[in-house]
């Protein structure tokens, strides 16, 4: 194999030999790719120095034993998986049409960033069942993504009111963002005092101090600004990552703050 390697890259194989050597080196790519999507590593880097066969071997003793026999597993477009969903479930939805059926939908579309396809099947999922708080709350959460603020309201009020520790909290912020998107600051303020009672999100404490800084009430707003950056190196990686812009935004703001 490293022969021919030495030869291809001295020319001294034909246009048969070029194509042979393209097929080698994807298939050894793909074979790289899939080691790196499993976390098999070792086998990454032998796969790099080996020029092919490691990725035969890799081949037979990782990738195809961990697909039951079928050579593709494991090789997968992106969205592949959300479409085989979304068409279960709207073959579900065809023979049986139930309101979580279409619930389940709305959040694949939703979690794509197709807003307009999500409010359709929320939609569609309310007429089937107003009452279930995940429908309610879901929709409001798109409407007022998609800047239909009024629409959204009642619809978050009702469930924040019913469970205000819904999706873990999260509805009843989008409850206080929304309420801050129409103007209504004092009522956001009491939203995000309730949110702030029941978690610590730094999400929460950003906004609410962003708020308070309105309202020139700065020693409040600069305690909360502060408690994120203070809690910011205890955090997680994964929080760290995930919170990362509300952070930023804690540092930015606090310097914002006149001096006492």
């Amino acid at each position: 194999m490293l022969s021919y390697f030495f030869e291809l890259i001295n020319g001294q194989v034909g246009w048969q030999g070029m194509i042979v050597a393209g097929v080698i080196f994807l298939f050894q790519a793909w074979m790289f790719i899939d080691a790196i999507r499993r976390g098999e590593y070792i086998w990454a880097v032998f796969i790099v120095i080996g020029w092919g066969l490691t990725a035969v071997l890799y081949f037979f003793m990782v990738f195809r034993a961990s697909g039951g026999g079928n050579p593709m597993a494991g090789f997968e477009l992106p969205g592949a998986a959300d479409r085989r969903q979304i068409k279960t479930i709207q073959a579900n939805i065809h023979h049986l049409d139930k309101p979580h059926m279409h619930l389940q939908l709305a959040d694949i579309y939703f979690s794509q960033g197709k807003l307009d396809k999500a409010e359709e099947s929320y939609r569609a999922a309310y007429e089937r069942d107003p009452k279930d708080q995940d429908i309610r709350a879901h929709l409001g959460n798109c409407l007022a993504r998609r800047d239909k603020a009024q629409e959204a309201l009642p619809l978050l009020e009702s469930v924040g009111a019913e469970n205000p520790k819904h999706d873990y909290g999260y509805t009843l912020m989008t409850l206080a963002e929304t309420l801050t998107a129409t103007g209504q600051i004092d009522r956001a303020l009491e939203i995000w005092k309730r949110v702030l009672s029941l978690y610590a999100y730094p999400r929460a404490r950003v906004q609410y101090a962003g708020l308070l800084i309105q309202k020139k009430e700065y020693a409040e707003a600069r305690k909360s600004l502060e408690e994120v950056i203070n809690d910011a190196p205890f955090a997680t990686k994964f929080q760290r990552k995930r919170e990362a812009v509300w952070f930023k935004r804690a540092k930015s703001m606090l310097r914002t703050i006149p001096a006492e």
